[in-house]
């Protein structure tokens, strides 16, 4: 095994604009990936806004000053590549991979949309993409069993006015009160060179990327006044677990534990990353042997525990279960709370975390065997931590978390006082006085 995890070169360069520029080569296919991540997501939007990073990731698609609307997508694709987008409430990344002949036609599609996109945005294109993400909330969040966990767990883990409060499909109140020209001032302020990163994995020599960055992206002005994000890290304590119980139409019931941790990036979230594998990671994991295939109580597919790769406050760690057919939601919640508990005062085994490095192990590789896992992985740690190389130290430093130290993370961040717990109840298993849904105790 290589010294570190990221054994391909890594050369970077700045443009005069600020725009960072990062290049991994690797001639083994002739493909290329390009990966734009932009410093912008649901955490940097203000009151008002909410929702707005995660519009532009779908407006970016509906035409530029020399793109029309759907071209981007019709030349990726006509010329045999792949593309994609998502917003997370730290970034918004666009990325596509292309045969490595067609590395310049990419770089200019995509400086044309950071460019050129808001003397093309009209009012029509807003319009019709704010139905399209009513549409996704519909489909995604609120038709779905389940699907609105997320957008509940959040305000329960994250008081009003912390930057992770909500989830970046945000309000439709929001997107639908703002007008053409608040949209507008909210691309200038973020989609600028500045604000960017741009990486290219794959058969192209760097100095080839450098020049044509510079030759597509290097006119492009800077913005000098990008509002830093609001401070999350501190999160005030409530003193008390929270709670909610939903009751909806479900198959089954289902329970999710969340606790909130420590920052992505940070030794101590390495720690969690150990301690949720040992704990929900598959078929060997401590969850499935005790609720799943023990107890019976869990459907097996449906058990697991992991983190949420957040980078500027305290990262949850969320713990879920589906019951099988016969199986109280009471009954449910406190085997998950037991086998929880006693992890946190017990810690875990030698063997369980060798399982545990196993699996990080085979799952970062396989991440790093594609040129488009390496540039997301490189641009998010160019934005995230202000050097690509430092993805190289991730797996050796899973690899280093020792047991003790795993036992001291748990003890520490699964405490029963700062639990979140969600519930989700079929109205068929509840009582008539319990029946309303999204009710709240402690």
């Amino acid at each position: 095994m290589p010294e570190t995890g990221y054994p391909w070169p890594i050369e970077t360069t700045r443009l005069d604009n600020g725009l960072r520029v990062v290049v991994s080569e690797d001639r083994s296919v002739p493909v290329v990936a390009v990966n734009l991540w932009y410093d912008v997501g649901s955490r940097h939007e203000p009151a008002g806004q909410t929702g707005f990073a995660h519009l532009f990731e779908h407006l970016m698609f509906e035409g530029s000053v020399n793109v029309a609307k759907t071209e981007h997508m019709r030349y990726v694709q006509g010329s045999g590549g792949t593309l994609n987008a998502t917003t997370n409430p730290d970034r918004t990344n666009y990325f596509d991979t292309v045969p490595a002949e067609h590395l310049e036609l990419v770089l200019w599609l995509e400086a044309d949309r950071m460019g050129g996109l808001i003397p093309a945005l009209t009012q029509e294109t807003l319009d019709n993409q704010r139905e399209v993400v009513k549409n996704e909330r519909r489909q995604r969040y609120e038709n779905v069993p389940y699907g609105d966990a997320w957008l509940r767990l959040l305000p329960l883990l994250y008081p009003p006015g912390h930057p992770y409060h909500h989830a970046t499909i945000g309000s439709m109140a929001d997107l639908n009160a703002a007008d053409l020209e608040t949209f507008k001032a909210f691309h200038t302020t973020y989609y600028a060179p500045n604000n960017a990163v741009l990486t290219v994995a794959g058969d192209a020599a760097p100095d080839e990327v450098f020049a044509l960055a510079e030759r597509y992206f290097g006119g492009l002005a800077p913005r000098p006044d990008i509002p830093p994000a609001p401070d999350g890290r501190h999160v005030p304590a409530t003193g008390a677990p929270a709670r909610e119980a939903v009751v909806a139409d479900v198959p089954s019931p289902r329970v999710y534990l969340s606790h909130r941790t420590h920052p992505f990036g940070s030794a101590e979230y390495d720690a969690v990353t150990l301690l949720a594998t040992v704990l929900g990671g598959g078929r060997g994991s401590r969850l499935y042997q005790r609720l799943a295939d023990g107890a019976r109580l869990a459907q097996p597919d449906s058990v697991g525990a992991y983190g949420v790769d957040l980078a500027h406050a305290p990262a949850p760690l969320i713990v879920t279960a589906t019951a099988r057919p016969g199986v109280t939601i009471e009954r449910l919640e406190e085997g998950l709370v037991e086998v929880v508990d006693e992890l946190a005062s017990g810690g875990v085994t030698e063997a369980e975390l060798e399982r545990a490095r196993a699996l990080l192990t085979t799952g970062w590789w396989r991440q790093m065997a594609t040129v488009d896992g390496r540039a997301d992985t490189l641009g998010r740690y160019a934005v995230q931590f202000g050097d690509p190389a430092l993805a190289g130290q991730r797996l050796p430093n899973w690899l280093a978390v020792t047991a003790d130290r795993v036992a001291e993370v748990a003890a520490e961040v699964l405490r029963p006082a700062d639990r979140v717990t969600l519930t989700y109840t079929p109205p068929a298993e509840t009582e008539p006085a319990e029946s309303s849904a999204g009710e709240r105790g402690k």
